[in-house]
């Protein structure tokens, strides 16, 4: 935002400051001043002149020779221009002045006459007919009233200015505005603050009630509407003051009356705009949502199409104006107007934000509105207006104001603690000295809880008090000091931990990571065999997927795995060893968020029968992971699981907790993912795991005692499994068994139908002595007793 320092030293006694300093000291206290620019600084050597005679060039018919008093001296300068006349007062550039682009003035001879300066026009100052329409087309600027003869030229014509450009954020519109910038100008130098004073007369007839009706249909999109009506208006080009503070803050003059509401959303930060009176069928404003396809020519003579969303302002018939963008071009003011209405209303700045882009139409007024204005500035602002119209004296306000304010915006209050401030901050500022800069930036309080002005609507919580503070202060006066605290040891968690070690196991054992997407399709289900009951096809469905393939958030981690092996299979690896540690989402009930569990997933393919990659090797890997946890399990054979081969899966329990499962995958979901070798598959669950693990590490003294070691062969039947003749050896082993190995299973000519031969090496050792022959021979009979007792086992001669 461009801001001219004569604006803004109206508001703030500054005029002693250095602007370098100033601009520091308003960027150090959060106002970032990032340019100036010194207007007109090039141009110098200027002065008033007045014409005392006009004399033909001897030598040239268009070229005059003049006499100009600038004060003390005259000079002689030869001009062809036809507009001067004796007595005509006119800027003059001397011998030595620089004007507009480097132009240096020197004394020099025309046509044999001497010239000892210059007469000049308005674009040779640097301006244009636009910055000052009095000025001739083609011609010197002449002075409309008589001015002290030596002066400064460019003093009276305001030419010279110093602008500066502010960097101002968007959470802060209070400060888009001079009087905003002045606020905090008068903050940080702990000045007062001169707004100025409206005063308005409402010398026309009648009572604005009586001329016009305001009705508010959206009272979200729009809180407040003000109207004011100005009659016996004088539409023409506005003085010399205000075009210039409107050139130099970026804004180009057009009339007087949209100058004033222009000079005014510059000055108080809130956009007012004027519609031509007679314009508005039967008197009567309407805030309203535009009907779909609604139609208005904008000020910029664009028809543009409207939707339902936007927001109009318009009469008992057609929108006259879009809501915080642009005004219409059927309302405008023109030359002929002579009542306006001044509209200073408060709109949503989502709303206009939303409809500035669906129109592709940005504008100054827009560009504030977006951002969330003060309500409560709407009122100020439009009396302003008015004021200035009275002023300038270009019409005669009515009586009276209509103002539509349905939910009224009032201060709030946030409580907060000097103590925690300070440590915040790491300063030491007293309750007293923290009460005295809250109240410079118009915030009142008594030490514990501040009242805060509506025009501040980024202060909701004491950290934003603790920045004001802090900025007031100055963050200069705040001392560098080293970041107390307890040092403390970053360490992974006990998850991440659980997680590290299953991943290092799985690699040891020759496995490979891998890692898939946990967005799915639901035609996975059906590749898996899986049952209309199976509660896996209960998924979290993804309001806006990438497309029908990432539509659900897994139920299961098989998919994305089963697919890597069916990828390297069909690339001919010759096998594939692959592992995953990753979460699956269950839905739980209304609950948008679902319940993520952590799963292992094992799975392997081996064209080479050879290789011993089988049910075995995965069970082995799996069993790997569980040792290293400590964890004892059970496998017991399950067809409870669809996708996996009814005969060949185990179902891994610890007690009383199923960790999950390993096997052969059913051949059917195999060809479903065309993978032309037997698959294996295991998959547990982490969480569970980590409940159970024990990874403390115990060490034991090696054995000072032998051991001794007895070999059973014996008959059972064939649906008696091994983990049951270990339970049943266990059992009466004592605390003499030591180990448990199998090292034979055997089926033959030798062997009954319906029976197989399983040998077992026991081993058993005392740690406080040397067993007998007769004490192991005793346990021996026991567990030979129970294996035949609880497994019909009968003991190989």
């Amino acid at each position: 935002m461009n801001i001219p320092m004569s604006w803004l030293k109206d508001y703030v006694d500054i005029a002693s400051l250095d602007i370098r300093k100033f601009m520091e000291d308003l960027t150090m206290s959060g106002t970032v001043a990032e340019v100036v620019n010194h207007i007109g600084k090039d141009i110098k050597g200027v002065v008033v002149g007045k014409v005392l005679s006009i004399e033909k060039h001897p030598d040239a018919d268009k070229l005059v020779v003049t006499q100009i008093d600038v004060g003390g001296k005259t000079v002689q300068i030869v001009t062809g221009a036809t507009n001067v006349s004796v007595g005509c007062f006119v800027p003059v550039a001397l011998d030595g002045a620089v004007l507009h682009g480097d132009l240096k003035i020197k004394n020099s001879k025309l046509r044999g006459v001497e010239s000892q300066g210059m007469l000049c026009s308005i674009e040779e100052l640097g301006y244009t007919r636009a910055d000052y329409p009095e000025a001739p087309e083609d011609g010197i600027y002449l002075f409309a009233e008589e001015q002290e003869l030596g002066s400064c030229a460019l003093e009276i014509l305001e030419i010279r200015e110093d602008v500066v450009e502010f960097e101002l954020t968007s959470n802060r519109p209070d400060c888009y505005s001079v009087v905003g910038v002045a606020r905090e100008v008068a903050a940080t130098y702990d000045k007062p603050l001169k707004l100025p004073e409206i005063n308005i007369l409402e010398q026309a007839e009648g009572n604005i009630n009586e001329l016009i009706d305001v009705e508010i249909k959206n009272a979200k999109a729009c809180p407040r509407y003000i109207a004011r009506i100005v009659k016996n208006v004088k539409v023409g080009p506005s003085p010399q003051w205000l075009r210039h503070r409107l050139t130099t803050s970026g804004i180009k003059p057009i009339n007087n009356i949209v100058d004033i509401t222009n000079y005014v959303m510059l000055e108080f930060g809130q956009p007012i705009h004027a519609f031509d009176y007679n314009a508005i069928e039967d008197k009567k404003i309407i805030v309203r949502n535009a009907f779909e396809n609604e139609k208005i020519t904008t000020l910029d003579g664009i028809e543009r199409e409207l939707t339902e969303s936007m927001l109009v302002i318009a009469d008992s018939k057609k929108a006259l104006a879009i809501a915080g963008v642009m005004g219409g071009e059927g309302s405008k003011v023109c030359e002929n107007t002579t009542t306006i209405l001044f509209e200073s209303a408060n709109f949503n700045g989502t709303n206009v934000r939303v409809t500035s882009k669906k129109l592709g139409l940005r504008t100054d007024a827009s560009s504030k509105y977006e951002k969330g204005l003060d309500p409560n500035v709407a009122i100020m602002s439009v009396n302003r207006c008015v004021q200035l119209v009275e002023m300038l004296g270009i019409g005669e306000v009515v009586k009276g104001m209509v103002d539509c304010y349905p939910a009224t915006r009032n201060s709030w209050e946030v409580a907060y603690s000097p103590e925690r401030i300070n440590k915040l901050l790491g300063t030491d500022i007293s309750k007293e000295e923290m009460v005295t800069f809250l109240k410079r930036l118009q915030i009142e309080s008594d030490g514990t809880v501040a009242k805060i002005p509506t025009f501040r609507a980024d202060i909701q919580a004491e950290a934003d008090l603790a920045e004001e503070i802090a900025r007031i202060y100055g963050y200069n006066n705040i001392k560098s000091t080293l970041a107390a605290g307890t040092a403390t040891v970053g360490k992974k968690t006990y998850s991440q931990t659980i997680e590290d070690k299953i991943k290092n196991t799985m690699i040891s054992v020759g496995f490979s990571e891998s890692l898939h997407f946990s967005f799915e399709s639901p035609k996975v289900f059906d590749k898996l065999n899986y049952d209309k009951e199976c509660n896996f096809k209960n998924a979290v469905v993804i309001s806006n997927p990438l497309g029908e393939d990432f539509s659900i958030m897994r139920t299961t981690t098989l998919n994305g795995i089963l697919n890597s092996l069916s990828t390297n299979y069909n690339r001919r690896n010759e096998e594939a060893c692959l592992f995953e540690v990753g979460k699956v989402y269950l839905p739980k009930g209304d609950n948008l968020q679902p319940a993520e569990k952590s799963k292992l997933t094992i799975a392997m393919y081996s064209m080479n029968s050879k290789a011993g990659k089988d049910f075995y090797y995965i069970k082995g890997a799996a069993q790997s992971v569980l040792d290293e946890f400590s964890i004892n399990v059970d496998y017991s054979a399950t067809d409870k699981f669809p996708w996996m081969h009814p005969s060949r899966t185990a179902l891994i329990t610890s007690g009383d907790t199923s960790l999950g499962y390993v096997g052969e995958l059913h051949p059917d979901v195999s060809e479903n993912y065309e993978i032309g070798a037997k698959t294996y598959v295991a998959v547990l669950d982490v969480e569970k795991m980590e409940n159970l693990a024990d990874l403390s590490c115990k060490f034991e003294p090696l054995p000072k005692f032998p051991a001794m070691a007895r070999d059973i062969s014996m008959l059972v039947k064939d649906e008696i499994t091994v983990a049951e003749l270990e339970a049943s050896i266990k059992e009466k082993g004592t605390k003499i068994l030591e180990s448990i190995a199998l090292f034979d299973v055997y089926k033959g000519k030798q062997i009954e139908e319906g029976y197989k031969s399983v040998s077992f090496k026991i081993s058993f050792r005392a740690h406080d002595r040397t067993l007998t022959d007769e004490e192991v021979s005793a346990v021996m009979n026991k567990i030979l007793k129970n294996l035949e007792v609880k497994n019909d086992a009968l003991l190989r001669g």
